[in-house]
């Protein structure tokens, strides 16, 4: 299998400072998408294509909404000539909303959309191509040959769209790799990358260049990968062509919308992509919202670090290609709990009570620990805002040191190591204590103090801080003394600056690889990281999805916190799905839901929530919920379980890649599932 040395490929600009990547802007019927024009969101209509009206009612609702380009499934060329009259009616409506044709197979389809819309997508590995899972091995000559008989079947579709002034989409999607691409590079975000890079090759060969590239997944650490290894095979070719960034098949719901944001956002935030849609298995006009929020937050942090002057290395000790979670030391947070080392990211959830309400904290403590079943409250973060509240923390560790693994006290900076000692601590108990206080360059002594206080006591000690000073008089007072018991964050640092959230703990993680590599690091989402904070919560998901999914796929993070949400379960919550968006921590049953459109053979809206009722208590068991097949089996490459639209009426059942049951009647086919779970072995009964 051919590999590739990506240590000397460059993806940014810079992973500390957000700087847009410079692209070649493409025209799509009049909008231009690219360079220095603004992030452009599209969506896609889930009408039947040859339903004329009601895809026109769609699309315009679509526009109306904010949506700036519109995609239309064209699964044949009868569906491909239903876009003429849909075009005609929607401009007859006075939209000019670009309608862009969405080809997976039929080139004849292509060529008879080409004619009606602004731009068409292409499908590289479903577009003339094999896909049977064959496993050969292609000689060279036998490679090019296959490369010879591309260009052939390809040609055509450039040649039209070069005619008729038409944009063109080269969609590779994870699942729908040819036996020729998976037999050289295998099931991998290059195999994706070189995919795409063969029909660019090809529509260059014709002088063609109104082009835009997309690498999407259902996994956000395959889709990050791949659109980062794209841009950087890209540069090695002198190529420049815009980004559309998506994850596809997220599902619905809250899950859906942090997995799009951690996929789409860590990649606005290095600077990567010109338009994006959000795919939700909801009414397409929900994902308009999502989106737009999106991109607004990417345009403010692009336009408020345009300016500055790069003031950290381009490249650090992460490798941005392949995901390998950052060596740490493992940390006892409590008798039942660790960071660090092998142990999964644990979940610290700060209460919104001052520490004198503590029939307040236990309340909100206990509810969510009966009510969240495996989403538990690991560690309670706590803030201790004067010396004087020490003494009320006695009577909340009495009540509550059985129930959470760690307790988290939070000093402010009126609280010095004289209190501490002052204090007449609580007895060993069931939970561990962790002191956590923020520092800056000019208590390097004290944070030394403070580590060797809680080692003393036996407690973990948390240093909030920021790269700079941990580089400077910090890192070098807690060098000698090591990383046992501590951990870091920067959580309180102040907004603005040189670097913005995510390249702050990236910076944070590489000072740490200097002078305490060994350190845990803690992904605090605070109002202090937050770009763009506004007060509802869709906004503190999506900004907490971004920071903390953009650093677990770079395998930073060895604890998480929600501190912008005050209901603590609806934080604790929130915190569970970011590491299972990032498949960094797996709590309960994955969804792989496609969002609909004309090709779906049944309502996947009220299927997948039919399905998430009988089996969303199944912890680590991934299912795959497909209106069709067209993206390809390998889409269910990580799903356990596939229910696949087969015929109007008829699901194919998978176990992983292979079909094992086809067109079982859509009635039966739910507890047909069931069963083969049990089979499997994967079957738990519901408390």
């Amino acid at each position: 299998m051919t590999t590739l040395d990506t240590k000397v490929l460059p993806y940014c600009a810079s992973r500390y400072q957000a700087r847009r990547r410079v692209s070649r802007a493409i025209n799509v019927g009049g909008l231009n998408v690219g360079g220095d024009q603004p992030l452009r969101v599209q969506s896609m209509t889930t009408t039947n294509t040859q339903d004329v009206d009601a895809t026109v009612r769609q699309t315009l609702a679509l526009a109306e909404a904010g949506c700036e380009i519109v995609r239309i499934t064209a699964p044949n060329k009868a569906a491909a000539a239903a876009l003429g009259e849909i075009s005609k009616k929607v401009r007859a409506a006075k939209c000019q909303v670009p309608l862009v044709a969405d080809i997976h197979f039929l080139p004849a389809a292509a060529m008879e959309a080409a004619k009606h819309v602004e731009k068409v997508r292409i499908n590289p590995g479903n577009y003339a191509d094999k896909k049977k899972f064959a496993v050969q091995e292609y000689s060279d000559q036998a490679y090019e040959a296959e490369l010879e008989r591309l260009h052939a079947a390809f040609s055509p579709i450039v040649l039209r769209c070069k005619e008729l002034g038409r944009a063109m989409r080269i969609g590779t999607n994870h699942g729908s790799l040819s036996d020729r691409i998976m037999n050289r590079y295998g099931d991998t975000p290059l195999g994706m990358v070189e995919c795409a890079l063969e029909f660019i090759r090809i529509a260059e060969s014709h002088n063609y260049h109104e082009i835009c590239l997309s690498m999407k997944a259902s996994n956000p650490k395959v889709m990050i990968e791949a659109y980062r290894l794209a841009v950087a095979r890209m540069e090695q070719e002198g190529m420049h062509y815009p980004l559309h960034l998506g994850v596809t098949e997220a599902g619905d719901g809250e899950d859906a919308r942090v997995k799009s944001a951690i996929g789409i956002g860590t990649l606005l935030n290095d600077g990567l992509g010109d338009t994006i849609r959000v795919s939700l298995t909801e009414d397409p006009i929900y994902e308009i919202p999502v989106a737009r929020d999106l991109a607004d937050k990417a345009m403010a942090l692009w336009q408020q670090q345009a300016d500055q002057a790069l003031t950290e290395p381009t490249h650090d000790s992460i490798d941005p290609f392949t995901f390998q979670k950052r060596p740490t030391r493992a940390i006892k947070l409590g008798p039942n709990c660790s960071i660090g080392g092998e142990a999964l990211p644990a979940v610290i959830i700060k209460t919104a009570h001052a520490v004198s309400q503590t029939q307040a904290i236990i309340q909100d403590v206990c509810g969510a620990q009966m009510k969240l079943k495996d989403s538990k409250v690991e560690g309670l973060h706590i803030a201790i805002d004067q010396a004087g509240e020490l003494a009320q923390f006695a009577p909340l560790h009495e009540a509550l040191h059985s129930v959470v693994q760690c307790f988290v006290l939070e000093l402010g900076e009126d609280v010095d190591l004289a209190d501490l000692e002052a204090y007449d601590w609580p007895a060993d108990g069931l939970a561990g204590i962790t002191l956590l206080q923020h520092v800056t360059r000019q208590d390097a002594f004290y944070a030394a103090q403070l580590l060797q206080f809680c080692r003393e006591r036996r407690f973990n000690c948390a240093i909030d801080c920021s790269a700079s000073d941990l580089r400077d008089e910090i890192g070098q007072q807690l060098a000698p003394m090591g990383s046992e018991r501590l951990i870091l964050s920067c959580g309180e640092n102040k907004p603005g600056g040189e670097a913005h959230p995510v390249g702050r703990y990236r910076a944070l993680t590489e000072a740490a690889l200097a002078f305490v590599p060994g350190a845990p690091i803690w992904i605090r989402n605070t109002s202090a990281n937050t770009l763009a904070p506004k007060d509802y919560f869709s906004d503190r998901l999506l900004e907490a999805s971004i920071l903390s999914g953009a650093l677990l796929c770079d395998g930073i993070g060895d604890a998480i916190s929600i501190e912008t949400e005050p209901l603590l379960d609806k934080a604790t919550t929130l915190a569970y799905n970011i590491l299972q968006g990032a498949r960094a921590r797996i709590s309960k049953t994955e969804f792989v839901a496609c969002p609909s459109c004309g090709r779906t053979l049944f309502d996947l809206q009220s299927v997948t929530q039919k399905i998430r009722s009988r089996t969303d208590h199944l912890k680590g068991v991934t299912i795959a919920i497909m209106g069709c097949i067209v993206n390809g089996p390998g889409e269910m490459a990580d799903a356990d379980f596939g229910y696949v639209g087969g015929a109007p009426g008829k699901i194919n059942l998978y176990v992983g890649k292979e079909c094992v049951q086809y067109n079982v009647p859509s009635g039966e086919a739910l507890d047909r599932l069931i069963d083969l779970i049990k089979e499997h072995g994967k079957w738990v009964e519901p408390s």
